[in-house]
């Protein structure tokens, strides 16, 4: 690893511990030592980068969002993407990395590539989502709330909670309640605390749902509003989301575009995830497309036609 995160290999349990109070027993099985709690990429290493500012000064001027234009989206597999605006803005969410205490084993066999963006967001603590730490940034926007503005991009962050009852056979949730924690709300952890954030840029409504759960409230809903793009982490393990918990999201949505996210993708994660990839799910659809490349571009024409299209990026995603 570079010096960016030199903090890694140390024992430690970072922001906030994946397991909750309780984590320090089944952390310590993992790691020689939890005497230093506090790990060094917990803090800021903005200043070890490279970069500036330079990119982001330029851009500074508002515009409007709701403008037409091209919208790229780039998969770097999980739940990673980065958004390049009409303008060039970029936005990254969701980098990952292995968890630090061990506790979790090795997810992804490589760290996360380090990408030079804008702006960098986190939808929620766990380690598969908040390496925030290898994007060289002009700004970083750890898991926000409300609503931002820059250049031609408006986001809405809204905040909600982690899915809890893993559908599937593996019932990680149970280890949140061994540690002695509730993981539900409203008592739950702060690390299944979850943000999703509604994106609009070039016309284009995409929602980064992070790990959110299936049955948010009302409000939840009215504040998502109109979707045309939607992430959703189905997998075939059923990790996060169920087959018929995601398709239900799908129809009360109703995107144009519907992107699995939070699968099994060699090279990228690790069999030790127990996760799985979202063939399955995808073939189970009426209309789907498997992505031969690790991006798309959206433009409002032409998605306008699409209703509910799955675009599967498989065994595609960026590797620098």
């Amino acid at each position: 690893m570079t010096d960016e995160a030199a903090g890694e290999g140390k024992a430690g349990l970072g922001r906030r511990g994946f397991l909750g109070t309780g984590a320090a027993t089944l952390a310590a099985a993992a790691v020689s030592s939890l005497s230093t709690v506090q790990r060094a990429d917990a803090q800021s290493v903005a200043y070890k980068q490279s970069g500036n500012n330079n990119h982001v000064l330029t851009l500074q001027e508002l515009s409007d969002p709701a403008a037409p234009g091209p919208v790229k989206l780039d998969y770097f597999g999980h739940t990673a993407f980065r958004i390049t605006t009409p303008r060039g803005l970029t936005l990254a969410f969701d980098p990952w990395r292995n968890d630090p205490s061990g506790a979790w084993g090795i997810w992804f066999p490589k760290e996360f590539p380090r990408i030079v963006v804008d702006v960098g967001l986190s939808t929620h603590t766990h380690f598969d989502h908040d390496a925030l730490d290898r994007l060289d940034a002009t700004a970083i926007l750890d898991r926000l709330v409300g609503t931002w503005r820059f250049a031609d991009v408006a986001i809405t962050a809204i905040p909600d909670k982690h899915a809890t009852d893993a559908p599937g056979w593996y019932k990680w949730i149970d280890a949140v309640k061994e540690s002695g924690a509730d993981p539900y709300p409203p008592n739950n952890p702060g690390h299944l605390d979850n943000v999703s954030y509604l994106v609009e840029t070039g016309g284009v409504r995409t929602l980064i749902w992070g790990d959110n759960r299936h049955n948010p409230p009302d409000d939840v809903w009215k504040r998502w509003g109109r979707v045309d793009a939607l992430t959703l982490p189905v997998d075939g393990s059923q990790h996060i989301l169920s087959y018929d918990q995601g398709n239900s999201i799908v129809e009360k949505l109703k995107p144009k575009i519907v992107i699995p996210t939070h699968y099994l993708l060699p090279g990228v994660s690790s069999t030790l995830s127990t996760l799985q990839p979202a063939d399955q799910w995808v073939a189970s659809q009426k209309n789907k497309r498997i992505v031969d490349a690790p991006g798309i571009v959206l433009e409002p024409k032409e998605i306008a036609s699409f209703d509910r299209e799955f675009h599967y990026f498989a065994g595609h995603a960026l590797r620098a």
